[in-house]
């Protein structure tokens, strides 16, 4: 059997590390990436590096997608993309956190021309993605999902397919929305402790065995909330187009915006 070639583009702090444990697994890996820089690290992985995402799209059975934002999925995948140009049955899977309309639009595009475009977010961080241990959500039609986990397997512990194109982006918006919910009332609980002279990693710990336990408050330190605010505008954006409320929602979405630069400061907290 000849060897399957996965293309990825975004070889960034989630792709660098996918892209090592694909190689591991035994796919030859085509990497791009708009900062030239990222060629070496992607090398160092045991990739190829492509001067162009065109150079990936003549090539690759499988196309992974981590770049940041809609508006650069819609360039690679839109009208005039490079990637249109993708071979008959390529399936490009699509690991960037955006909004699940982009992506049934763009399934529906390229299906015309034998491209089968899914979903498949990404979730618990950048330590899982070191280790290979990250779950991955997949959306889209149970054959081309059944071609795709062999490669989502190479860097996720655990595949769960949520149904049609689309549906993993609203489970990782749910998945967003109670983290980012967790970690604010990780900090408004433990501020409160702190003020009246608990010993705070004695409670962290403790607390991690209560009913209390969530996954911010094991990984207590770790969070950048680099994309909570865009995490949460997403979730903003989803609720209106279906016209359901989500008060705590834009709480959280708002206290965010103020913690993200305070992360972590106990002391700070509530001031």
């Amino acid at each position: 059997m000849a060897q399957q070639v996965v293309g990825l583009i975004g070889a960034g702090r989630m792709g660098l590390p996918i892209i090592g444990h694909l190689v591991k697994k035994g796919f030859a890996v085509i990497v791009h990436d708009v900062n030239p820089a990222k060629r070496a690290a992607a090398e160092a992985k045991g990739a190829q590096w492509a001067e162009s995402s065109d150079q990936i799209a003549g090539r690759a059975d499988f196309i992974l997608i981590c770049v940041g934002y809609d508006r650069e999925v819609k360039e690679l995948l839109g009208s005039g993309g490079t990637l249109t140009a993708a071979r008959k049955g390529t399936v490009i899977a699509l690991l960037s956190t955006i909004h699940p309309r982009t992506v049934q639009e763009l399934a529906d595009q390229l299906r015309h021309g034998g491209i089968e475009v899914v979903d498949s977010t990404v979730c618990r961080g950048s330590w899982a993605a070191d280790e290979g241990t990250l779950l991955s959500f997949v959306g889209g039609s149970a054959d081309v999902v059944a071609r795709l986990t062999p490669v989502l397997r190479a860097y996720s512990s655990d595949v769960v397919h949520t149904g049609p194109v689309g549906t993993a982006q609203v489970a990782k918006a749910v998945n967003n929305l109670i983290l980012w919910a967790c970690l604010v009332a990780d900090h408004e609980g433990l501020a409160l402790a702190q003020r009246y002279g608990v010993d705070i990693e004695a409670l962290r710990r403790a607390l991690l065995t209560s009913s209390s336990a969530n996954h911010a408050l094991e990984n207590w330190g770790n969070q950048t909330m680099a994309w909570a605010q865009d995490d949460m505008a997403i979730v903003a954006e989803m609720a209106d187009d279906c016209g359901i409320a989500l008060p705590q929602a834009g709480v959280v979405r708002e206290i965010c915006r103020t913690l993200k630069p305070r992360r972590y400061k106990l002391e700070e907290y509530g001031k």
